[in-house]
């Protein structure tokens, strides 16, 4: 069922249901104010014959006029009776017949009230309002006068009323869902136009954003909502667009190189020893290859390695000790040192650790100057610690700081063409911190200095 026609029945179904309320009200108000009306002239019927037997109309002409009474009481059906106590009725109209149930009359020179009027049913369910009084007559004796009035035409006139009240609410059930489907149908027009917009969204066009003009408050929040939901899919399409044609690109040159030497081995033969070189240098690309699919492999699988982290105490000082000695080689090949500061204790897996540390080390000495120092500092403080790596060399452009971390990003790329950088060092770092729901970042000064800075968040805040 269409959310139009949802909010349409119940719409419908809310109004009839008001309407059916005051119509039942209404019935019931004119139900009371007939019955009351009855009362009334019943009572006054009874007061106006005991007046007048009290004042001017001798007892002996009751009998003699019965017809006199008959057409004053206007209805062919009320009833009108006289009697002296403990005898048969002087006049007793009653076309019915019908038998009232014993009731006490009001006593001589007590007024007829609404509550000194009785009700009930006449054997054709038609409702009767009766009511009796005494009074004493000139001669001192005392007469009871009991009147009583079938509510006929007023029974006639509800019976009508509640069909017209019945008709009126299926009346206006129809007509309130008719105009309230409109209604509706016509202020989810905006809805509607936010469909016909997203409906023209495709991989191909995911700048296309939905317009907020005209749309009613309750939906801007829901197109800004979806907008943005927009901006982050373009920029992961995008993204993902990148990393298929930089892997593509960084897979085509290995690839390239292999066929390339197997092609020059295979137009004439070889020596055993050329054979033994074209291996090695096959295998060296096929290593590279190797290192690019695990490295692509750790980084598609981070987001769901949380569950996998070791963590562990690690002494930051013997870790920076050990990365030194690793990398010392390399550094002497290029005549730089490296410089280890700082102690304490970090809380992390300490295999990512080393890998992290090991990348920023591995990259500082690949692209700092010849001969300068790099230097691994550990900061601790109140909410957690800080690891620099701090080289020298040339200045990173600002613009380019923002995109050291993107997979297979090279700020110079002409020193890693044909090396065994991949481009995913600083990536696989990003994806570590984030695990440790810490953070790298990157500063480069004017005079030529780097550096890279781990932060590490404590226990305590992490948990937080």
């Amino acid at each position: 069922m269409s959310l139009t026609l949802r909010a349409t029945l119940l719409f419908a179904l809310l109004a009839s249901l008001v309407v059916s309320a005051v119509g039942f009200y209404l019935y019931y108000s004119m139900d009371k104010e007939l019955v009351r009306r009855a009362d009334y002239q019943v009572s006054g019927r009874v007061q106006y014959f005991r007046h007048l037997l009290a004042n001017e109309f001798p007892l002996s002409q009751l009998s003699r006029n019965p017809g006199l009474f008959e057409n004053m009481l206007g209805n062919e059906r009320d009833i009108l009776t006289f009697s002296l106590s403990g005898e048969p009725p002087l006049i007793n109209v009653n076309p019915s017949h019908l038998v009232l149930p014993p009731f006490a009359a009001v006593p001589e020179g007590q007024p007829l009230t609404l509550k000194t009027v009785y009700g009930q049913k006449a054997p054709d369910g038609t409702p009767v309002r009766f009511a009796r009084a005494a009074v004493k007559i000139q001669d001192g004796r005392t007469v009871e006068i009991t009147a009583g009035h079938f509510m006929t035409e007023e029974s006639r006139l509800l019976e009508t009323f509640r069909w017209e009240i019945i008709g009126a609410v299926l009346f206006s059930y129809v007509l309130i869902a008719a105009l309230g489907y409109l209604v509706i149908r016509r202020g989810l027009r905006p809805l509607r136009n936010m469909a016909r917009e997203a409906t023209q969204i495709h991989p191909a066009s995911l700048s296309t954003r939905l317009s907020t003009d005209k749309a009613p408050q309750e939906l801007q929040q829901l197109i800004l909502s979806f907008n943005d939901m927009l901006e982050r899919l373009a920029e992961g399409y995008q993204r993902l667009t990148q990393f298929s044609a930089d892997l593509a690109h960084e897979i085509r040159t290995p690839v390239g190189a292999l066929m390339g030497h197997c092609q020059v081995a295979l137009y004439q033969p070889r020596t055993v020893e050329e054979y033994e070189t074209l291996l090695a240098n096959n295998m060296e690309e096929l290593e590279r290859i190797s290192r690019m699919v695990e490295n692509i492999l750790f980084l598609a699988r981070a987001s769901d390695a949380r569950s996998v982290l070791t963590i562990t105490s690690i002494d930051v000082s013997s870790e920076i000790t050990r990365i030194q000695e690793y990398f010392e080689g390399l550094a002497e090949e290029r005549e730089m040192t490296l410089h280890g500061d700082g102690r304490g204790v970090l809380h992390a897996d300490a295999i990512l650790f080393q890998r992290a540390l090991s990348n920023l080390v591995a990259n500082a000495v690949r692209y700092g100057r010849e001969g300068t120092e790099v230097v691994l500092r550990a900061e601790p403080h109140d909410k957690g610690m800080d690891i620099h790596v701090i080289s020298q060399g040339d200045p990173i452009p600002a613009d380019k700081l923002g995109k050291l971390f993107d997979r297979f990003y090279r700020a110079d790329a002409s020193r890693s063409e044909g090396g065994s950088s991949s481009g995913l060092g600083l990536s696989i770092v990003q994806a570590i911190m984030a695990l440790h729901q810490g953070s790298v970042s990157v500063e480069s000064s004017a005079q030529g200095e780097t550096r890279f800075t781990l932060s590490f968040p404590d226990a305590g805040h992490k948990d937080s």
